[in-house]
């Protein structure tokens, strides 16, 4: 059985990140979306093993004593992190998983899955983002400073990834999400069981 591949997705806060990886997710079966572990409280409407699993501090550094995260990093005072069994559980059952994470936790999934797909969410300006961040209504306006701040640092590390979609049009955004996953499925290299069975074995 084929292996499944790594997709990565990264973007600064109020870029439409989620949003773009839900309306995937729902229509493509074949995408599993990676769960992270978090140490930060459960917002109204949440569910654990849903949304995140959500666990406390003294849990979570001891996941990173024991190697069991595949990247984690510390954001906004709270651990955000990725389990590398349940990664690898889903790899080998031979169905793509994607990991919505921070330009950190890309470079150090990077590092260990070299064949992974970093893909870069970018909003169509920083003006358009500060409208964004503000017409949530959900965080303080010192908050929202934060955040802008950060993105400008985020942005930064755009070019460290594979690919770039700047996210002006939800629905062409979409399309070249969906364009990219298709593009790594059918590399030869992701093929050749295919070609195995549908055609060597019968030469």
């Amino acid at each position: 059985m084929k292996k499944g591949n790594i997709f990565v997705i990264s973007a600064p806060s109020g870029a439409g990140k989620s949003s773009l990886v839900n309306a995937l997710c729902k229509q493509d079966e074949q995408v599993s979306l990676s769960i992270s572990h978090t140490t930060r409280a459960m917002r109204n409407g949440e569910a654990n093993g849903i949304n995140y699993y959500f666990t406390d501090n003294t849990h979570f550094e001891q996941m990173i004593a024991k190697n069991e995260l595949l990247e984690y990093a510390k954001v906004y005072s709270n651990y955000y992190g990725t389990s590398v069994v349940k990664i690898q559980e889903c790899l080998n059952s031979g169905k793509d998983i994607l990991l919505e994470i921070d330009w950190q936790g890309a470079e150090q999934v990077k590092k260990i899955f070299p064949d992974a797909n970093l893909i870069f969410i970018l909003p169509p300006s920083i003006k358009i983002l500060s409208d964004r961040l503000h017409c949530r209504n959900t965080d303080s306006l010192e908050v929202i400073n934060t955040r802008l701040s950060m993105a400008l640092d985020e942005i930064k590390h755009a070019t460290q990834f594979d690919y770039i979609i700047i996210n002006d049009n939800f629905n062409h955004a979409l399309i070249e999400l969906q364009c990219i996953i298709q593009t790594q499925r059918s590399l030869t290299k992701n093929m050749l069981d295919q070609l195995t069975q549908r055609f060597f074995k019968e030469i």
